[in-house]
């Protein structure tokens, strides 16, 4: 049976599908097409929306929504002169239309100038009747001018007039976070739940509010709260189980993760606090097994790889931590925190060229931790790798001015290379910031600080 076109017993949005499909064109009224071009702007299928708007404006050409729907498309499209000529018309015809200020401000927003586009927004709010998301995007904008005040006050105002947009009430506590107004936030979600208390969104903010408050008892009343509200909210059972963790009651933390795993599809962080709970009770063999499964639910989580790394290294086998740490390794060779842990782990199996060549990968990714320049060049000193060396220390230097410990890495090697003046003044240098290093040189240097250099330090 051939499809009518405007066939009333099909939605507009098949209607308007099998239309290009079959290459005919049928009519449609403006709602209509206002139906179908939302519903791709909100899918996300631009191209789609755009066959829409052309083929809308073709039959409405009067339809100031209709060209609304153009302008916003080509504010998407970075063509603001074009968008604002059309909004301009749009004005003259519609002066009081809330969304024609709404699209204007979008373009000063793209063009960072906030300021403007609030003004426009405050328009908006002036003649709209959905004044609770103009609120919304004012509050969005002051975040864009970091005013967290104005903003927290815009996103309150829009949830007043809306209690069920959450989206708002994660924005105002941002905001009170920012501000580190903790009673302040407290205070709000208290008057909230006082008229919404089955609302498991605010229970679960003010579990975190006492939660970094230290306050764990109240925290896990809270959580509660939250649960006894929606049974299902998987992020209360995960704070809660964080907040045991805390109270070092782990046998129940495992519990309220162990939950999370039957309510939806299993989370990373859920296995890796399982592990971690699980090493807190000795459990090695049920610790290992969730640290694994958490690498396999997200293999990019550099925690997870980590924990099964640092398993290994305190049961001292370091030959099965490497093998973790390569596999890692395979997966992001950008991570800095990788190569760090790969280079120590292979110094403690005396691999020092690998060592070496991980606390190098390191640097270049942009870890500058203290202790890598001092190992790495321990290690430069044991490889032979003397002219290495003197770049690694100059440049640690750089980070780390007048460094006692590199100052005195930088003397022992000028010893080493048959420059003694310089050598003996790096180590004076050193020993004059920090006497107790003479037990490095003892420990470490004593086969290259000379028994006649050492007493002439000493001396």
């Amino acid at each position: 049976m051939r499809f009518e076109l405007n066939d009333d017993g099909h939605p507009s949005i098949v209607k308007f599908e099998s239309m290009m499909d079959s290459n005919q064109v049928g009519f449609f009224d403006s709602e209509e097409f206002e139906e179908i071009i939302d519903y791709y702007m909100e899918m996300g299928k631009v191209e789609k929306a755009r066959k829409a708007i052309s083929l809308a404006i073709s039959q409405h050409p009067s339809s100031v929504n209709l060209r609304l729907f153009k302008a916003e498309l080509l504010i998407f499209d970075n063509k603001f002169e074009l968008a604002h000529t059309l909004l301009n018309e749009l004005h003259l015809l519609e002066p009081n239309n809330a969304e024609i200020y709404i699209q204007k401000a979008n373009i000063y927003s793209k063009t960072e100038n906030h300021n403007k586009a609030i003004r426009l927004l405050e328009l908006a709010a002036e003649v709209t009747e959905d004044q609770s998301d103009v609120f919304n995007l004012i509050g969005m904008e002051q975040l864009f001018l970091e005013n967290y005040s104005d903003a927290k006050e815009n996103f309150i105002k829009c949830l007043e007039l809306d209690r069920e947009d959450y989206s708002a009430l994660y924005n105002i506590m941002y905001c009170f976070d920012f501000l580190h107004e903790d009673q302040e936030a407290i205070s709000f979600l208290e008057d909230y739940l006082d008229k919404k208390p089955y609302c498991e969104v605010a229970w679960h903010q003010l579990g975190k509010q006492y939660f970094n408050l230290k306050d764990y008892e109240k925290a896990l009343t809270a959580y509660d709260f939250a649960i006894i509200s929606n049974d299902r909210f998987i992020g209360a059972y995960l704070e809660k189980g964080k907040v045991l963790e805390k109270l070092k009651r782990y046998n129940e933390a495992i519990e309220q993760y162990q939950m999370t795993l039957g309510l939806d599809d299993p989370t990373s962080f859920a296995y890796l606090r399982l592990g971690k709970c699980f090493l807190k009770l000795k459990k090695a063999d049920q610790a290992i097994y969730n640290f694994n499964k958490c690498v396999e639910e997200d293999p990019l989580l550099d925690k997870g790889w980590l924990a099964i790394v640092d398993f290994y290294c305190e049961r001292l086998e370091f030959q099965k931590a490497l093998g973790f740490m390569n596999k890692a390794i395979d997966i992001d060779p950008e991570n800095a925190m990788y190569w760090t842990k790969f280079a120590r782990i292979n110094l403690k199996l005396n691999f020092y060229e690998e060592a070496e060549y991980g606390y190098r990968r390191a640097m270049e990714l942009g870890n500058y931790e203290f202790d890598l320049w001092i190992d790495r060049a321990d290690i430069l000193i044991e490889l032979g790798e003397y002219r290495a060396l003197i770049v690694n220390v100059e440049h640690g230097l750089e980070f780390y001015p007048n460094n006692p410990d590199l100052l005195l890495r930088m003397g022992v090697i000028m010893l080493k290379i048959g420059k003694e003046t310089e050598g003996i003044y790096h180590l004076q240098t050193a020993l004059k910031a920090d006497p107790s290093l003479i037990k490095t040189i003892f420990d470490q240097f004593s086969d290259i600080v000379s028994s006649r250099q050492l007493a002439y330090l000493i001396d």
